[in-house]
């Protein structure tokens, strides 16, 4: 399945929150993000956000077992095990940071599955203070965060796999995924979530949408759909033989159907 490309963001996607506010609800400094949110960048916020966190003498364990604590559908995790597995390549476009996805990746067990995680690069200084620099610099257009322009990722993606068949399948829920859903070209798939900002944009002229598109509202429906698209390709003849496919989906019928409870 190595001709199957699938690019996620993962706030409210991968994940069914979003992690910087998570963070922000979980350890009570609302107040200071929604002073500074007006004035700044997002992952600027979250940058002075760690500072005082770290003033306060929370350290950066405390932060993770936070993260950790993130609800997560299993069939969003099972459904990205299946393609992992059966060859398809996953890359994650996000404006989180590097800290936050892999905390809450390696925590499900499923930070081996992705070949590339595009977003904001988290590092500690030396006194073990969570910094959050931004991804890139762009003018691309209003809809994206100064910080990130996920179509110009997705064209960087597609520029690299010249000359490779491969087909992209697309998930994301928020504004920032709308650009690069218009990055992708017939025979390509878009999954939009619905009810939220990028489904709103792509109804309001899907013909500007070029590739297929196949909306989700829940892990239920994340799973089905994604597996359905895999095996479709699969089908056409397009890709190899998918024979993981049918075992793993009759596994999957034994998961719970709600997300991961938080403990």
């Amino acid at each position: 399945m190595a001709d199957i490309l699938v690019i996620l963001d993962f706030d409210k996607t991968i994940i069914d929150v979003d992690s910087d506010y998570w963070i922000v609800d979980e350890f009570g400094v609302t107040n200071l993000f929604d002073e500074l949110l007006p004035a700044m960048t997002l992952n600027s916020v979250m940058t002075r956000v760690m500072d005082s966190l770290h003033r306060q003498g929370i350290t950066i364990y405390q932060i993770a077992e936070v993260l950790k604590r993130i609800p997560i559908h299993p069939r969003i995790v099972n459904a990205l095990k299946m393609a992992h597995a059966s060859g398809c390549e996953l890359r994650i476009i996000s404006d989180a940071n590097t800290f936050f996805i892999d905390t809450v990746l390696e925590h499900v067990g499923l930070r081996d599955c992705f070949s590339e995680i595009n977003t904001n690069p988290g590092f500690l200084d030396e006194q073990g203070r969570l910094n959050i620099a931004p991804f890139h610099d762009h003018g691309c257009c209003h809809l994206c965060p100064a910080n990130m322009c996920k179509g110009l990722i997705v064209e960087r993606i597609k520029a690299s796999m010249e000359g490779k068949k491969k087909r992209i399948i697309y998930l994301g829920d928020g504004e920032g995924d709308y650009c690069p859903s218009m990055k992708l070209t017939k025979g390509d798939f878009v999954m939009p979530r619905k009810n939220f900002p990028v489904w709103d944009l792509i109804c309001q002229n899907p013909a500007i949408i070029r590739s297929e598109i196949h909306e989700w509202i829940d892990g239920d429906e994340f799973e089905c759909v994604l597996l359905e698209i895999i095996g479709a390709i699969s089908v056409q003849g397009i890709i190899g033989d998918f024979r993981l496919l049918p075992s793993l989906v009759a596994a999957s019928e034994a998961l719970p159907n709600k997300a991961l409870s938080v403990t």
